[in-house]
């Protein structure tokens, strides 16, 4: 019977090392730096960061987009003062690229663009006012500053997004540098919309028919 105990109980040993390094081996891909938010499972901070991810490959590529959009614009608009502002705003996206960039480098990551559907239907927007509009008219210009305003509000709804997003990750000075962005994409809007407002549109033309 001695002999009996003795040969299990190594066998009992054997198997607790055994468990043992199965769970290290389980835990070993886990670090403790890369849980950023308290209280949160990692599937769902997984969910979080991959969610973040898509977020900055998009408008990366909806900047870029722009960054070939904008001249079009440029060249469609027949105030002076709006030339100016979408010129202005070209320089300013291309700024905005190279910030996404910067950020790509901070995560550790290369610089990749996920096709954004919203810019390219808000781009080919703007390409059927110019279509529909005729060279030189207030209704063109007007026409140029809603679709460049729609392009606006999306990018400020994404870099607000992106950037509470970054902060609940740890990621504080990501976060900053998108809140910059943030704060110029604002500031084009308040502009192109000032601008809209001082322009000088043409009488409306009244209907002398009465209404049906």
């Amino acid at each position: 019977m001695a002999k009996s105990t003795n040969s299990k109980a190594p066998t009992k040993k054997s198997a607790q090392k055994k468990s043992t390094s199965i769970n290290a081996d389980a835990s070993s891909n886990f670090k403790p730096e890369d849980s950023k938010i308290a209280g949160t499972s990692p599937e769902k901070e997984t969910g979080l960061q991959k969610l973040f991810a898509d977020g900055i490959m998009d408008i990366y590529w909806a900047e870029n987009h722009l960054v070939k959009a904008l001249p079009k614009m440029i060249n469609a608009a027949a105030s002076p003062e709006l030339q100016n502002a979408f010129t202005d705003h070209l320089e300013v996206t291309k700024t905005h690229v190279s910030r996404l960039e910067e950020v790509f480098s901070l995560m550790g990551k290369k610089p990749k663009a996920k096709k954004c559907d919203a810019m390219e239907g808000l781009s080919k927007e703007g390409e059927g006012t110019i279509e529909s509009t005729d060279s030189g008219t207030a209704a063109r210009d007007q026409g140029l500053i809603m679709a460049a305003r729609k392009v606006e509000h999306y990018e400020m709804v994404a870099y607000g997004g992106l950037s509470k997003l970054a902060a609940t990750l740890g990621h504080n000075d990501v976060s900053e540098i998108l809140k910059q962005t943030l704060a110029e994409e604002n500031e084009a809007d308040e502009l192109l919309t000032t601008i809209a407002d001082n322009s000088n549109l043409p009488d409306a033309v009244v209907n002398d028919e009465e209404p049906k």
